[in-house]
């Protein structure tokens, strides 16, 4: 029987719950969570509270969290339709296609009239379909060959000189065929197919002027060097929505290549005395925004250098002119800055968030491969002047680990879904001491004590990360060993949420954090470029 104080609790959860509700329209998901929670507290037996719980860790991107929460939803009622759906979206946001189509298999045999649920479904079982492709025709990694040493920038977008071969051209190429004869001594037969052959090859080559054509308005690269003038030149089209040429584009990504594959898995950074180091966290395809922080810090130079801290693509839909721009910087000054791997650099979050699709639609399918190969040689972590540890994610599952272990990850892959590596990109700081298990689904939560020890171990001073979103653009935690920096301010155009950066002055190394707003940007909404099926729950 219903005691009296059950009973009491009931209208005061369905009024905790509408509040939440209001704070979930405010874009302000925390605090939805945490009105959410006490209504659970105090009516555990409602499924729609665990369901509406499970959408806001999602707009939070807390998936692990929000299939935990659909899943209790479920439990609480196996005939709440709104229970699987939340679910299957949350295991869709993490690329598990398979059990997201489960779930909206069950929604349609709950809903079967519902037009929204039969969209839904067909499109994951698109979603299935193209993965099952993919993966039968996928080619083991073993043997796969780099896309990058395929390609010869130089004679991207060059045109023929003419319809005719200069005599002194032919010329040379008959004297090239002669002396093949008189060393090789071949028949008259086999004379000519030599002399055809390299005259024609020699035509072919000929035919290239190795130039871009005159047409192309655009920001050019003089010669083999990416200038400041050129960066500069190119920034102001991209911020005019202008396009860059390819073979610029593949000059860029090849040459950043070759500094990345050079460098190790741990980068030790070096800051003289006297001198300022800028570290910015996620900027996630916000390119006007990272413009701004150009504008209020400064371009990079060797003068003031920056570490940006992964996830530099997807959601935010100029990825293209993010990446470009900052790997331009690169190739114009490798010490200007320095570029860190987050969880958003890989396939499968490319493929769902926007990137893939962006990068297809504003350059070729070629450049994604190509951009997938490289962000495999984005380093792990860095470290400033031997006391400030940066990495894109967090700390791991077991005590111990040195920077030794870390240099030592084999880091040219896709990101494993456990160990070291995947724990570096997907960790995120918990205020309870010890481990937990993660609210994404993916690597895991760690306190104050787990910061505290691994600092310790190393002989560092802070730790600084990025991954998650703050309503003022940082977050200080754990005793004050660890700053959670984000730099896309007004995150997909609605959490609102401020940017920051931090500067850290050698030789104290104290950090020092600028926060800054959103700025106006052109009217293409986030995620344009996304996966069909994600952009339904957007």
């Amino acid at each position: 029987m219903e005691t009296k104080n059950e009973s009491s609790d009931v209208p005061r959860a369905e009024e905790m719950k509408n509040q939440a509700n209001e704070a979930f329209k405010g874009h302000k998901y925390s605090h939805a969570i945490e009105l959410y929670t006490q209504a659970i507290e105090l009516n555990s037996n409602n499924a729609v509270y665990w369901a509406n719980r499970a959408f806001a860790h999602s707009k939070l991107e807390e998936y692990g969290s929000a299939i935990q929460d659909a899943s209790k939803a479920i439990e609480v009622d196996s005939k709440y339709s709104k229970g699987y759906y939340r679910r299957g979206a949350a295991y869709l946001a993490m690329g598990k296609f398979k059990d997201a189509l489960k779930d909206f298999q069950q929604v349609k045999r709950l809903s079967p009239n519902d037009p929204d649920a039969t969209r839904k479904l067909k499109e994951c079982e698109k979603a299935v379909m193209k993965l099952k492709f993919e993966e039968a025709i996928s080619v083991p990694v073993s043997e796969r060959c780099s896309v990058a040493e395929s390609i010869d920038f130089h004679t991207i977008g060059s045109k023929p000189r003419s319809s005719f071969m200069p005599t002194k051209t032919a010329l040379a190429a008959v004297v090239a065929a002669v002396m093949v004869v008189a060393v090789r001594g071949f028949a008259t037969t086999e004379i000519l197919m030599v002399l055809v052959s390299v005259v024609l090859g020699t035509f072919w080559w000929g035919s290239f002027s190795g130039k871009v054509e005159p047409q192309y308005s655009g920001a050019r690269i003089e010669g083999e060097e990416v200038t400041l003038d050129f960066v500069k030149n190119m920034m102001e089209d991209f911020k005019n929505q202008k396009t860059l040429h390819k073979r610029y584009a593949y000059q860029i990504v090849l040459q950043t290549r070759q500094i990345l594959l050079a460098l190790p898995s741990l980068v030790d950074i070096t800051v003289p005395n006297g001198k300022h180091f800028t570290v910015c966290g996620d900027v996630h395809g916000q390119f006007y925004d990272l413009l701004n922080i150009f504008e209020l810090n400064g371009l990079p130079s060797e003068e003031n250098p920056y570490l940006f801290n992964g996830d530099f693509v997807d959601r935010g839909s100029f990825s293209v002119e993010i990446i470009l721009t900052l790997f331009a910087f690169k190739c114009m000054c490798p010490s200007s800055i320095y570029l860190a791997r987050g969880n958003h650099e890989s396939k499968s979050m490319n493929k769902i968030y926007g990137f893939e699709g962006e990068v297809r639609s504003k350059l070729s399918e070629k450049f994604v491969d190509l951009f997938a190969e490289v962000f495999c040689y984005l380093p792990l972590a860095h470290v400033i002047n031997g006391k400030v540890f940066v990495v894109h994610g967090g700390l791991f599952s077991v005590d111990g680990v040195k920077l030794s272990d870390i240099r030592a990850i084999d880091r040219f892959c896709e990101p494993p879904e456990e160990g070291l590596m995947c724990e570096m990109l997907w960790s995120d700081p918990q205020p309870l001491p010890g481990r937990g298990p993660s609210k994404r689904g993916v690597g895991l939560s760690f306190g104050g004590d787990v910061t505290k020890k691994f600092l310790a171990d190393n002989n560092l001073d802070l730790l600084v990360r990025s991954h998650e979103v703050k309503d003022e653009g940082y977050e200080v935690e754990h005793d004050g060993k660890l700053i959670t920096v984000f730099s896309a301010p007004n995150y997909c155009d609605q959490m609102g949420n401020k940017g920051a950066f931090i500067r850290f002055e050698a030789p104290d190394m104290k950090p020092n954090i600028v926060t800054f707003s959103a700025v106006p940007h052109p009217d293409v909404k986030p995620m344009a470029y996304a996966s069909n099926f994600l952009r339904m729950f957007n």
